[in-house]
Formats: structure tokens, C-alpha cells, sequence
């Protein structure tokens, strides 16, 4: 499908970028910075993430993430579901994360100043030698748990970035405006369950169809399961959000 070929090439840009953009994903910077009384990039980053969340869930997660790209990576060597158990893991960690960073602007008397480049040479973040030994031991992380957890394990045990667009995502869902969305028409599933093995989050979709309920704060909107579908069952579309709808509401997508 055109559109999964677009969106893996979109991962791909992002991963081999990932040297260049790694301190404005960093969640230590914050923190450093916050001490500081400074909005670093990371800190931006992490608010459009936000800001982008309420509209678009986590479509970042499957399209622009270079962490997601490494692990779609990996499940091209070990593809197995992740466990649904890991995705309280992240939360204990970002909940006393994100009060170090509030005590951090506390203790500088708020912001101070915005570096959007902070700890960058011109913007690189890698670009020297101690710079690599982050790197690659940030991607050695990412890569283990991949590969020994499961299918984009990272994202549901330890991404510090999720909680945020998570935080995002149910606002969207609860206040029902147009937004991007999973909708499925029930009455056409035949429980092949292709879109469970697709899922790259290890979602069981085809239960998500059946019990009409399609909004997953673990869904990334990659639209893999309606790539597999069989019957055209699954959409992921832009408006009013409805998680089951009629034949006629839609055209079949490529």
C-alpha cells in the first residue's frame, strides 16, 4: 500500500536524521535546562507534541518518530507482541520526571530564557566524540528492549514522550471534535484477525472492532490494519469521531 511505502520512508528520513536531532528528544536537557530557567529544545519539542496530540493522537509515533523507526527496525528481526503489562511502566517513570522539571523552573524563578538549539553545535547534536557515546547508547536501549520485549516494547514501557501525546489523545477522544481517528465498520468483519498481526503496538484490533470501541491511547494511527484488511473494515480518517460506522459512510481506501 502507497501510504504504509510513505510512511516507512518517512520513519527511515527520521531514523538516519536521528544524530542530528537526538538533545531536542533528550529528557535530561529538560530537566538541566528547567534548573537553569531555560525552555530548551527538547522542551518545545515536547509541548508540540502535545499541541499535536489533540488533533492528530499519536500519529508521530508511526510517522515521524526515529525511536519508532529503530524499533519497526528490530521487528523485522524479533516480531513478537509486546505485553499489554509494560504500558504502566512509562508513567512511573514521567510522573516524577516531569515534577523534576516543574521544580527546576520553581527553583530558577520560572522561564527565563528559550535556547532552541540548547546543548547543540548549531543545532547537531552529535557532533563530537562524547556526543556518539550518548547516541549509541541511547539506540542500544531503544534496539534491547525491541528486540527482547517485543514489537515497539520502548514505546509502551519507557518513551517519556508518550505520556504527553497519551494526555493529548484522551482529551480529543473525551471532547469528540473532528480529529484523526481508528473507525472500523463492525458489521463487515469476518475475525480474520490480519490487523492484530500487523499492529506494530500489538493492539488486538479485531476486539477493538467487535466490541465497537476504536479509541486505544496506544494506538499510533499507522493505519497497518487497514492495510491488511480483507473487507476494508478499518479507516483511519480525519472529522467527527465514530467507532462504528455504516458501509456508505465512507469509500473503501487503497
Amino acid at each position: 500500500m502507497r501510504q504504509q511505502k510513505i510512511r516507512k520512508t518517512l520513519l527511515l528520513i527520521s531514523m538516519l536524521l536521528f544524530p542530528v536531532t537526538l538533545n531536542y528528544f533528550s529528557p535530561y536537557l529538560i530537566v538541566q535546562g528547567s534548573f537553569a530557567g531555560i525552555a530548551t529544545g527538547s522542551f518545545l519539542l515536547f509541548a508540540a507534541l502535545f499541541g499535536f496530540s489533540l488533533v492528530f493522537g499519536r500519529a508521530f509515533c508511526s510517522w515521524l518518530c526515529p525511536a519508532g523507526g529503530l524499533q519497526e527496525a528490530c521487528s523485522q528481526v524479533v516480531n513478537k507482541p509486546a505485553s499489554r503489562k509494560q504500558n504502566l511502566i512509562k508513567y512511573l517513570i514521567w510522573l516524577p520526571w516531569v515534577l523534576s522539571i516543574l521544580a527546576g523552573f520553581m527553583s530558577a524563578g520560572g522561564i527565563k530564557d528559550l535556547n532552541p538549539i540548547y546543548f547543540t553545535d548549531y543545532g547537531i547534536s552529535v557532533s563530537a566524540p562524547p556526543a556518539f557515546i550518548t547516541y549509541f547508547a541511547v539506540v542500544l536501549l531503544i534496539v534491547s528492549v525491541s528486540l527482547i520485549f517485543g514489537r515497539r516494547s520502548f514505546c509502551h514501557s519507557l518513551c517519556w514522550m508518550a505520556p504527553f501525546m497519551v494526555l493529548g489523545n484522551t482529551l480529543k477522544n473525551k471532547l469528540g471534535y473532528p480529529s484523526l481517528h481508528l473507525e472500523a465498520r463492525t458489521e463487515d468483519c469476518i475475525s480474520c484477525k490480519k490487523c492484530d498481526r500487523a499492529c506494530p503496538m500489538s493492539l488486538k484490533v479485531q476486539e477493538m472492532v467487535q466490541n465497537r470501541d476504536m479509541n486505544s491511547n496506544e494506538c499510533i494511527l499507522c493505519g497497518s490494519c487497514q492495510s491488511v484488511c480483507p473487507k476494508k473494515v478499518l479507516r483511519v480518517g480525519f472529522g467527527a469521531q465514530k467507532d462504528s460506522v455504516s458501509k456508505s459512510s465512507y469509500t473503501e481506501g487503497a
